[in-house]
């Protein structure tokens, strides 16, 4: 398969790729140069961006917005297996069958291993797609908090106390609460905006719209 095919059926996911390692890579030097201006605060030495991406500071920034992503997308692909909403482009039709609902086929062309296979390989793959994110979302919520305990016992280091949480010591705390809370409600506001947003406005040429011409109670695309 030459390039010109490769940017054609893979486009999206490389544009994302790009912007993320790109975005990721700001962050993180951006997060290296506050915590070493923390550091000169409190006249410690600078760190080297390899030491850098060790401390908690940096795991923690990290972790604490990659899972709220991942949980906001577990959670939305769960809901809208049974629940619906009239109009949008994100929602089933709650009037219609859907193609996705139909029962797998293994003589289908091309099915999946899993589906060929039947039984319980086909039995997780049919939600393979929600457990992975989940997942991802649990590994994401551990190290946000070893990052944030990490953070939190170098912080009052700096500041000469001797105080030193544990890890359960610190998912207990309202620090570590506030970090979750303040990311994960602002990912169910943008998932609320695209499924009510889609009901009434709409993008040419984009899957996540119904087609321009579409009525507002027109459910999916």
């Amino acid at each position: 398969m030459n390039l010109k095919k490769i940017g054609k059926y893979n486009g999206l996911s490389i544009v994302l790729i790009v912007i993320t390692l790109l975005t990721l890579t700001a962050h993180l030097l951006t997060g290296w140069n506050d915590y070493n201006q923390e550091r000169e605060e409190y006249h410690l030495a600078a760190l080297s961006f390899g030491e850098y991406l060790f401390t908690g500071h940096c795991v923690e920034s990290v972790f604490e917005n990659w899972e709220s992503e991942f949980l906001q997308m577990g959670l939305y692909v769960v809901l809208t297996v049974t629940l619906y909403q009239r109009g949008s482009s994100e929602s089933k039709d709650p009037d219609a069958s859907e193609e996705v609902d139909r029962e797998p086929d293994p003589n289908r062309k091309n099915a999946p291993w899993a589906v060929r296979r039947g039984g319980w390989a086909l039995k997780l793959y049919q939600h393979s797609l929600s457990l992975a994110f989940f997942i991802l979302f649990g590994l994401s919520f551990f190290l946000h908090a070893l990052g944030g305990v990490r953070q939190h016992n170098a912080e009052e280091s700096m500041k000469g106390s001797s105080e030193v949480l544990s890890l359960g010591e610190f998912m207990g705390t309202s620090e570590f609460w506030f970090q979750s809370f303040q990311n994960w409600q602002s990912e169910f506001l943008s998932v609320l905006s695209i499924v009510v947003l889609s009901i009434f406005l709409r993008q040419k040429g984009s899957p996540e719209s119904k087609p321009v011409d579409a009525s507002h109670s027109e459910t999916g695309n």
